[in-house]
């Protein structure tokens, strides 16, 4: 994860030149109330991958219904959504670039690996600490 600094320029600079691995936690992205009761977590927030589906709520397309990501763009530090694009003057349509802090997750894509993130993130914590629950 990128080091806070006290300086707002050192901040930025570590934030745009991260490489591809720490940008991945960089494009996290809240889970919906839903999914924190299903699996138990007060708080819960993942770095958003590609079949996740996602609610925008933040900007001009906030209104759209739930839709599939369908790329997740480290470098310009974005996510692509189905159905979210713009047509352009020849006629082909462009998929519009979303910042991930301005969707929440609706639905996860989950593998082995998410799995074991969620069950880590249930563990933590102290007073709340909740044992690991088999997720299905």
């Amino acid at each position: 994860v990128v080091s806070t600094q006290s300086t707002w320029g050192k901040n930025r600079k570590a934030n745009f030149s991260a490489p591809s691995s720490v940008r991945r936690r960089l494009l996290s992205a809240p889970c919906s109330k839903e999914i924190c009761e299903k699996y138990g977590v007060k708080n819960l927030s993942m770095p958003i991958r590609k079949d996740d589906e996602v609610q925008i709520v933040r900007g001009k397309h906030r209104d759209e219904p739930v839709g599939k990501v369908i790329s997740v763009y480290r470098k310009r530090m974005c996510v692509h959504v189905e159905r979210i694009v713009k047509e352009k003057a020849n006629g082909a349509q462009v998929p519009i670039p979303i910042h991930p802090s301005n969707v929440i997750i609706t639905k996860l894509k989950l593998d082995p690996d998410r799995k074991d993130l969620i069950n880590r993130k249930k563990t933590r914590g102290g007073a709340g600490a909740v044992n690991p629950v088999d997720i299905d």
